[in-house]
């Protein structure tokens, strides 16, 4: 059997007996109003590299006094984190990341040729104190509240500190936020300022993680010219058929959200009480929809449940926390309970 070391391995796999905790892909669908845009959409040119007007006109209320060229429609948070890093690279230049991060963090980072300084999070939040330290001199922070994989929300006050911080330092502040309408404890809290970057997608909150439509927002406008001209040489124009889709989903009754956080908070409740029955040891998620609990030589149990338990997980280690395991509950109940069930044959074998 081929040891699991990379969650490319569990990519794309699911169906028949199996159950997968692993890719954080809801399975909610997207709102009709975005299928609707597939029955008269006809045109087949190539669209502003910058991103669908219409769609960046749209997005410009989330952010005080901005403007729609200030916003660039890309494909997936994925390349708007990739544009973002490239365009603020400079010769050794460091970027400090959470630790646990998010698996494609490090990646990122060191594919723009920059350096990588972790600030370590304490049961999912910033230590203010510890990260204080750290600031001076570096290139940019990188933050993601609700977090992926603690589901953790930052909180307000902290948020606040960093970017009183950022501006007195001149330090960017790349603020990860795709998770934004999926919180259940506490607010969301938008961090704004001259040196902050904001990096968003339809993937998590509209249910369209194929489609691949994220997007960036800074009032730095010589930084998203800049980043428009490498993406100009990268891949040119976000697909114009999934932007127009994004902003039809951009305009359906608020409704489609709310009716959604409900399934999520539900789903959380039943994940999150169910591992504390088992005995394991994790927080409450406040956001995102993520569990993280702790479970002895993870990358053994994540390949055991695989191939013994037909159960996907993700190894910890993937994350920089290789004491823990994370499960994501973007999946229906049913196969939360079973898949629960099969988790509590694991350790009762252990």
């Amino acid at each position: 059997m081929q040891n699991i070391n990379s969650p490319s391995f569990f990519i794309g796999k699911g169906g028949g007996e199996l159950i997968s905790f692993g890719s954080g892909q809801p399975d909610l669908a997207p709102p009709a109003e975005a299928f609707a845009v597939l029955d008269n959409y006809r045109s087949f040119k190539y669209g502003q590299v910058c991103g669908l007007q219409e769609l960046r006109e749209a997005l410009v209320p989330v952010y005080e006094k901005s403007q729609p060229e200030q916003v660039v429609i890309t494909n997936g948070a994925s390349e708007a984190l990739d544009l973002v890093l490239r365009a603020l690279y400079v010769p050794g230049g460091r970027i400090l990341l959470p630790k646990p991060y998010y698996y494609s963090y490090p990646y990122n980072v060191q594919f723009a040729h920059l350096e990588i300084d972790y600030y370590e999070l304490v049961d999912g939040k910033i230590v203010l104190e510890e990260l204080m330290k750290k600031l001076p001199g570096a290139r940019a922070i990188l933050i993601n509240s609700p977090s992926n994989p603690t589901g953790t929300l930052q909180d307000r006050e902290v948020l606040k500190e960093i970017e009183k911080m950022a501006e007195e330092l001149d330090i960017y502040v790349i603020a990860d936020n795709v998770y934004r309408e999926l919180v259940y404890v506490g607010e969301f809290y938008q961090l704004a300022g001259k040196k902050v970057i904001s990096i968003d997608s339809f993937s998590k909150t509209y249910g369209m993680c194929g489609y691949r439509v994220g997007y960036l927002h800074s009032y730095d406008q010589q930084l998203v010219d800049k980043i428009v001209e490498i993406k100009t040489h990268a891949s040119m124009n976000t697909n114009v058929l999934a932007q127009e889709m994004a902003l039809a989903a951009l305009k359906s009754p608020r409704d489609y959200i709310e009716q959604h956080l409900q399934i999520w908070s539900e789903r959380r409740d039943m994940i999150y009480n169910g591992m504390k029955e088992l005995g394991l040891d994790l927080w409450q998620p406040e956001g995102a929809f993520y569990v993280f609990p702790k479970i002895e030589n993870a990358n053994r149990a994540i390949n055991e449940l695989y191939y013994k338990y037909q159960l996907i997980a993700y190894d910890g280690a993937w994350f920089g926390e290789p004491d823990r395991v994370r499960f994501s509950y973007a999946l229906d109940v049913e196969k939360i309970q079973e898949g629960l069930k099969r988790l509590k044959e694991y350790l009762a074998e252990k």
